[in-house]
């Protein structure tokens, strides 16, 4: 989320014990006693490294490229990522689009500024009874979660102003800022927030959201019926169309999944033993092509490579449940950290995560804490670029 909406910035603490060296890692499926303290997954990086803006032209990002065996990572641009893929690769990409979320507003009863940031996908909130979709300029409302931050003590009762017509009722408080409220409005209410809202940066952008961000804060192939995520499936902004023409002439698949991205992206692990934690749950969809298409790569031994740990989760929530990938529609909250299994994905294309998040944690699962850390140790020295708008790592 963005940092005006209170979330707290990671903590980048030193780990002393790490260095670029350290590639001596256990098997991703034998955890060491290591792997579930939190403190584990702290790693230095400098303020500089953390990219406040994307690169000036889509795609030109750098990629480290990793192996699950071990071994030093090797190092090119992202556009060259087809020389990279393992042959014959299924890709599988979260084709959900971020909304411009956050809206301004005024206390109603005070006056007082607020800022109001809504979390639940919009397809669910306009799928409720009272949504009045068939009304074409009656009122309508519904049931939503939101982060809710403003400068006095918030009320339940309180109605807050918001932009692009919108009123919202504080219904119920919930940890961490979140609120659940009764939005109530007239006529397209993602029209209304496309028109009245502001792209929800997370919080290490230190910047407002700018023009620039309406189109750089979303993949090339998010759908706008698919529309509802609270932050961008980041490992999905480095492609562009001329390297997904590339992709399907030299003969690797794409299929897509829709995960609607949650505030518990940008939410650290507070648990000192990881395995305490509750994840964040996230609504997604599996269509029945992509179903089919991950389920015959695996019979015919092809490798199946997400794009992005939210692509992972799909894929992986989905098979812990079912057993294996079918259609589905539905909520995850898998949480992938060292010891769990891996069903489903046999590489993964990511960006540079948070310390002490999960999403470290889910890509240590799947390479392996002391190799993953050791390959962002690198990075650090090589002037990689972190996070978000930063730079791109294929394990494999």
């Amino acid at each position: 989320m963005a940092a005006s909406a209170g979330a707290a910035r990671p903590d980048i603490s030193e780990n002393p014990s790490l260095s670029a060296k350290d590639w001596q890692a256990s098997p991703a499926g034998a955890p060491e006693p290591a792997d579930f303290l939190l403190e584990s997954y702290r790693f230095p990086l400098p303020e500089a490294q953390i990219a406040q803006y994307p690169p000036e032209v889509r795609g030109a990002s750098r990629l480290m490229v990793l192996g699950r065996a071990g071994g030093a990572p090797q190092h090119a641009m992202f556009g060259e990522l087809a020389s990279w893929l393992p042959e014959g690769a299924l890709l599988v990409a979260n084709n959900s689009r971020v909304l411009p979320a956050r809206l301004a507003g005024l206390r109603e009863a005070t006056g007082g500024r607020v800022e109001f940031l809504l979390l639940t996908p919009l397809p669910l909130l306009l799928a409720q009874p009272d949504a009045g979709e068939d009304a074409a300029d009656g009122p309508r409302s519904a049931v939503a979660e939101g982060l809710v931050r403003s400068g006095g003590r918030l009320r339940e009762g309180e109605r807050l102003a918001l932009a692009g017509g919108i009123t919202a009722t504080l219904l119920e408080k919930g940890p961490f800022g979140r609120h659940q409220v009764r939005l109530e409005w007239r006529g397209d209410l993602a029209a209304a927030f496309i028109r009245a809202g502001e792209m929800p940066l997370p919080p290490y952008i230190r910047r407002p959201a700018g023009p620039e961000d309406a189109e750089r804060y979303q993949t090339v192939y998010a759908r706008p019926d698919k529309t509802g995520s609270a932050a961008a499936p980041t490992a999905g902004l480095h492609f562009t169309p001329g390297l997904r023409a590339e992709l399907g002439a030299r003969g690797f698949l794409w299929r897509e999944v829709t995960l609607y991205v949650g505030y518990g992206t940008f939410s650290p692990v507070r648990c000192q033993d990881i395995r305490e934690h509750q994840i964040h749950s996230e609504y997604m969809e599996i269509p029945e092509e992509t179903a089919r298409a991950v389920r015959e790569a695996r019979a015919e031994g092809r490798p199946i490579v997400a794009v992005g740990t939210t692509s992972a989760r799909a894929l992986e929530g989905c098979a812990a449940q079912s057993g294996e990938v079918r259609p589905f529609a539905g909520w995850t909250d898998i949480f992938l950290y060292p010891g769990r299994p891996f069903r489903v994905i046999d590489g993964l294309v990511t960006n540079f995560h948070l310390p002490e998040s999960s999403l470290l944690m889910l890509v240590s699962a799947f390479a392996g804490r002391k190799c993953v850390l050791a390959a962002y140790a690198e990075a650090v020295a090589r002037g990689y670029r972190f996070f978000s708008y930063g730079d791109a790592m294929l394990i494999r």
